[in-house]
């Protein structure tokens, strides 16, 4: 297995060989995991019975796929990732949000898969063999998650794929196992704590569906990682079928944490106390002796699938923006500086419930500017100049996204707002209150705050202040005017005075 030599240059026609069918591999297989399933236990957290859970999980399924599938048209198209293909919307400075999002989300990510799997792996492992539960044996655990993500990125895409091609099928047999496993116990008809016509039914709803929401949301830095390897001239209804597909497909292991969450409830309702909740040890307190195994496996299977689908598209993002770093160098940095950050995290400043939180607002931070590549990419009809978006990366000056001295301030200036914003509306119980937090009645509605603020500031802002007539291409803006405004040339950095 030879290791990924590219950056995020954009990749040649003759080595983009891979399919639709891998990008799902690569999206669903980050999310076929033990933290899909925490998330799916937030329903009965709330308070909701089973089926009103299962309403609320398609519901924010689906509208996270639909707002997630679109991200993925964006690396077929330009051959590079989506941070550097945001340079056409932001500006070729302006691409650095993208990148700095992604970093932030991936860190996030990758601490968070570490640290619920390694937790699974030792309470299995205690459970079934009796491994003492101490700060050494966690230790060791997350080491050994942690190195093994870290040797599959420095290998790069392929070696990747090839990892989640395993995940992804192994993972889903394990979780399809546990119906045999939790048959007996499970009862559809579970109540949740919420009286009829409480008045916090509406909040919890909502929340559980926004909660659920946010998986597919936190995909949408990485799509272009996976998908720059599909060749341009694949239809663009394949490549969307399979980012909406990757997301609606994590209906199982949402549907494990919601059913297994429901039986905690009943069985075992100290491990569901919504001051202090552990899925985790409630699952292996209600789980078969048989089904340890299945359970230590998933942990092994999940956390590695998800830490490398978040650990690569870090480090390919390093590279872009410190372009003297390679990718596997960069990786390399970032992957260090992560384990670095996961074992102070977790053993010296017990951050494990704020990067939760963390993970949140990076979320509510990037959702936004998810719709402004969205509706860019249907006012410029898309079409994008591949040479253009390289200019930052090569340390250049000018082209059609230049803009203000390489900043593009109707698109950075949709997403400050919205972002912040948003934020004054995050409503994290026990966590984070923004100020404006309490004004929907305690329901969180930061997303669509955002989302809605994105998408109508941004086209406002295009339309009051038109870009100039060749970001466009020879097709013309679709719902926005374009100015005749001159674009400097692409020159060396150091060739301008």
């Amino acid at each position: 297995m030879k290791i990924e030599t590219y950056g995020v240059e954009r990749i040649p026609d003759a080595d983009r060989s891979a399919r639709p069918i891998d990008l799902f591999r690569l999206a669903f297989g980050g999310a076929n995991t033990f933290a899909t399933c925490v998330l799916g236990a937030f329903p009965i957290l709330f308070g909701l019975s089973f089926w009103q859970g299962v309403t609320a999980t398609v519901l924010g399924l689906v509208v996270g796929a639909l707002i997630l599938a679109p991200l993925s048209l964006f690396g077929p198209l330009n051959g590079t990732n989506n941070a550097v293909s945001s340079s056409a919307h932001l500006g070729v400075h302006g691409r650095i949000v993208g990148s700095f999002l992604s970093l932030l989300t991936a860190i996030a990510f990758f601490s968070i898969s570490v640290w619920s799997s390694g937790d699974a792996l030792v309470g299995g492992a205690h459970r079934l063999v009796g491994l003492q539960e101490s700060d050494v044996t966690y230790g060791v655990a997350y080491a050994l998650f942690a190195v093994l993500v870290l040797v599959v990125c420095v290998y790069g895409f392929r070696f990747m794929l090839f990892v989640n091609k395993i995940a992804v099928l192994a993972a889903s047999l394990l979780f399809v196992l546990g119906v045999f496993a939790f048959a007996g116990d499970f009862d559809p008809s579970y109540a949740g704590t919420l009286a009829a016509g409480d008045p916090l039914f509406w909040p919890s709803f909502i929340g559980a569906a926004l909660i659920v929401l946010s998986n597919p949301v936190s995909f949408g830095a990485f799509l272009g990682d996976w998908s720059r390897y599909i060749p341009a001239r694949t239809p663009r209804s394949r490549v969307l079928a399979a980012a909406f597909l990757s997301q609606i497909a994590t209906f199982l292991p949402f549907m494990f944490g919601l059913t297994t969450a429901s039986i905690i409830a009943t069985k075992a309702a100290k491990y569901v106390d919504p001051a202090a909740p552990n899925y985790v040890g409630g699952l292996l307190a209600i789980s078969p002796g048989w089904y340890f195994v299945p359970v230590c496996l998933i942990a092994l299977i999940g956390g590695m699938s998800t830490g490398t689908t978040a650990l690569y598209g870090t480090g390919l993002d390093f590279s872009s923006v410190f372009p003297r770093f390679s990718r596997v160098q960069a990786t390399i940095f970032i992957g260090t500086l992560s384990i670095v950050f996961i074992f102070v995290g977790r053993f010296a400043a017990n951050l494990t419930q704020s990067i939760s939180t963390f993970a949140t607002l990076i979320i509510t931070c990037t959702a936004p500017w998810m719709v402004i590549m969205m509706l860019g990419y249907l006012t410029r009809r898309g079409w994008y100049d591949a040479e253009a978006l390289q200019v930052f990366n090569r340390r250049q000056r000018g082209g059609r996204y230049w803009f203000a001295h390489g900043w593009n301030w109707r698109g950075m200036t949709a997403w400050l707002v919205s972002a912040v914003v948003a934020i004054l509306f995050v409503n994290l119980p026990g966590q984070f209150v923004g100020p404006l937090g309490d004004l929907a009645g305690g329901v969180d509605i930061s997303l669509p705050v955002g989302l809605a603020i994105a998408a109508v500031l941004y086209l406002v802002l295009l339309a009051a202040f038109p870009e100039p007539r060749e970001v466009y291409g020879p097709a013309g803006p679709r719902l926005v005017r374009a100015a005749d405004t001159p674009v400097p040339p692409i020159v060396a950095a150091e060739l301008v005075g």
